[in-house]
């Protein structure tokens, strides 16, 4: 049968790279006809633009590749193009593709190629000037090897989504204080931007524009002594508030501490966000607040909430392994199985900023090594913008 299997799949192979345009690039104003390719494409949630801290607008989203051919795909470069003018709005290079593109989806697999019927997600960060026009829809021109022999370069045009420029979830801040720094925030980082989870047979990203608060004292520590006690991490019991106005809708508050210096083993997914908080702030906006002191949530589901109400207080509850607050806003009541949209806050001082980066952060973290922090002499005043990973922030009231 080997023989018979080979000839089938150089007799598709053939007829797919007889089919694939030799332009591939265009996108054609009337329906196309139909054409074999070797990838499929999909973009997973149409990007919802964020306003970011930085002076930026940023689209965050993610593309799904799969190779429906019977040969292997090597990916050599992705091009994120506005739809109705071709402009090239991010080059994703090779290198890039080996970072951003997971196969699966799955954090920790990535690669830059396709074995036959596999697929993947590039996660996706569009950062746009605040002067550039804002595309009405995007697509992705893919250029890829289809590992035949000889091998064959194809480029195609895949993956056309609306881009969704809507008045943001406007919020007031989740913590009162200064040095408060925000971890594994929105664009580039992994841990919250790359949680693509599959749950009850699909894929859901609730975290997407997630940050971790902590805080770092007069000496930019974020844990001064023993970092086996919770209590000596500089945001460990500070007060958690309602970020508006709403409707809690569910909350837990059972939970102990987890000792700090490593993610729990063995836990649960419904007991992942520890100690919660779920608040419905309207127009289909939830707020969660995660890893919250046993015994500290003050609200119960049914409850309505001011802006500014004491909700609980930090606690290290959880998946996590250092007290922080973690806070996200999706656009169902589900803390893992609803998708993340971006807010802004509406008004605090940018008073420093980590330019070491995340393993800073971490060593900050784990080690109780000060931050690397660049200060801003003056604080600059933010209104209505999401603050960007690693900035330090004061908010008031």
């Amino acid at each position: 049968m080997k023989p018979k299997l080979h000839a089938l799949a150089t007799s598709v192979v053939a007829l797919l790279w007889a089919c694939i345009p030799s332009t591939g690039g265009a996108l054609a104003a009337d329906p196309p006809a139909p054409v074999l390719t070797p990838l499929v494409a999909d973009v997973l949630w149409a990007p919802k633009l964020a306003y970011g801290s930085d002076d930026q607008r940023h689209l965050v989203y993610e593309l799904r590749l799969a190779n429906p051919t019977p040969a292997a795909i090597n990916l050599m470069k992705v091009d994120v193009i506005d739809a109705a003018t071709q402009k090239v709005l991010l080059e994703v290079n090779p290198a890039d593709i080996a970072k951003r593109f997971s196969i699966g989806g799955r954090r920790g697999a990535e690669a830059a190629s396709l074995a036959v019927g596999q697929f993947g997600v590039l996660f996706v960060h569009v950062p746009l000037a605040t002067s550039a026009k804002v595309p009405r829809a995007i697509a992705h021109r893919v250029n890829g090897l289809l590992l035949v022999q000889p091998a064959k370069e194809f480029t195609i045009t895949v993956g056309e989504t609306p881009v969704i420029d809507a008045n943001p979830v406007l919020l007031g801040p989740p913590l009162i204080g200064k040095g408060y720094l925000a971890g594994d925030g929105c664009c580039d980082t992994i841990r919250h931007v790359r949680a693509l989870l599959p749950l009850n047979g699909r894929v859901a990203l609730a975290q997407r524009f997630a940050i971790d608060w902590e805080q770092a004292d007069d000496q930019n520590l974020l844990v001064k002594g023993d970092r086996s006690n919770v209590r000596n991490y500089t945001i460990y019991g500070k007060d958690v508030i309602a970020v508006a106005g709403g409707t809690v809708v569910a909350t837990r508050n059972d939970l102990p501490d987890q000792p700090p210096g490593k993610l729990p083993d063995g836990l649960r997914i419904d007991e992942a966000d520890g100690n919660f908080v779920v608040l419905d702030i309207g127009n289909s906006a939830f707020a969660l607040y995660a890893h919250m002191q046993k015994g500290s949530v003050k609200v119960a589901a049914g409850n309505k909430v001011k802006s500014g109400d004491l909700l609980g207080k930090v606690g290290n509850t959880g998946n996590t392994s250092a007290p922080h607050l973690h806070f996200h806003v999706m656009d169902g009541p589900s803390p893992l199985l609803s998708n993340g949209i971006p807010y802004i806050i509406r008004h605090f001082k940018m008073t420093a900023i980590d330019k070491a980066g995340t393993a800073d952060f971490d060593n900050a973290e784990s080690k109780g090594t000060p931050l690397s922090l660049t200060p801003f002499n003056p604080p600059l005043q933010k209104s209505n913008v999401l603050p960007m990973d690693l900035t330090v922030v004061e908010f008031s009231r």
